[in-house]
């Protein structure tokens, strides 16, 4: 012990893992680290790995396939101990092969398939819920700003909204329905285009805070009011939601509590492994609805 302090002696933990199997390392491969979805949810992760005593290595995928593969055989090569996906979309089927051959996977806020343990949002509802809360306030024509629907994120919440004017009896106003933007440029230009060409919802759902902020910009810039003339409202519950002007009605998600769950659940198959007969497991947490001032 008089050599260990004298020459600061550290332990080697590739030699430790490389004996005990696992180095408490976790890869965590995100698509965008400048979506705000993820601060809460990184910081979860980070959190309860800290209580378990395991490192977390961030990945920022840019949506790019080529770049997460890379990432994915450079981190097993490193004898990573498992993976945290919120990657998951069509096309990264690659990733159910990965837990097939027995790599602990969790897949987070993005699902893909029941096969895999996931942590998500309950979608659907929570786009039922917005839609439901817009119409018992007397509004008719609700305009619905969408992401890709091959994210199945985005479907659910399009079927939710769809759900909500189903029950009402009202209609879908398809000229107003539309799908596959991305962050507030791409709210801001849409809802810009159809008051341009003449389509005045008397509300919006979008299906994202940012979205809906640019959806926000663009009411004001055309001299209308929020939400005296259109009501708009978000989906995220992002720290700059409350912040807007106005202060943006939304569906919260608890993405640091969904971030504690996913990197929990990874332990557990890590150090636990899976009982053979069981299946996946889906945690599927609900949405709930933040009434502000940007609804009438």
């Amino acid at each position: 012990m008089e050599s260990v302090e004298k020459l600061n002696y550290q332990p080697n933990a590739c030699a430790q893992g490389l004996k005990g199997g696992r180095l408490h390392t976790i890869g965590l491969v995100i698509p965008n680290i400048r979506n705000l979805v993820f601060p809460a949810a990184i910081r979860g992760i980070e959190d309860a790995a800290g209580q378990y005593g395991y490192t977390v290595v961030l990945c920022n995928t840019d949506e790019s396939i080529d770049k997460e593969r890379f990432y994915i055989e450079s981190l097993r090569r490193r004898l990573i101990d498992g993976f945290i996906f919120s990657t998951a979309r069509p096309g990264h089927e690659y990733l159910l092969k990965l837990a097939s051959e027995g790599v602990p996977v969790v897949f987070l806020i993005r699902q893909l398939g029941k096969t895999v343990d996931s942590v998500v949002l309950n979608n659907e509802d929570g786009a039922y819920q917005a839609t439901k809360y817009m119409i018992s306030r007397g509004l008719k024509e609700i305009a619905l700003i969408n992401g890709a629907l091959e994210l199945p994120l985005y479907q659910h919440r399009y079927n939710g909204y769809l759900r909500a004017l189903k029950e009402a009896g009202a209609a879908e106003p398809y000229r107003m329905v539309i799908h596959g933007a991305s962050g507030w440029e791409d709210g801001y230009l849409v809802m810009r285009d159809l008051l341009s060409l003449g389509y005045q919802p008397d509300g919006v759902l979008a299906t994202s805070d940012p979205k809906a902020m640019g959806v926000i910009r663009a009411i004001h810039d055309v001299g209308l009011k929020v939400p005296d003339d259109i009501s708009v409202m978000g989906f995220d519950n992002l720290d700059f939601s409350s912040m807007t002007d106005p202060p943006l009605s939304t569906v919260a998600q608890p993405f640091y509590e969904m971030g504690v769950k996913a990197c929990r659940r990874l332990i557990h198959l890590i150090e636990k492994g899976r009982d053979t007969k069981s299946r996946a497991k889906i945690d599927v947490f609900p949405a709930e609805l933040v009434i502000r001032k940007s609804v009438i």
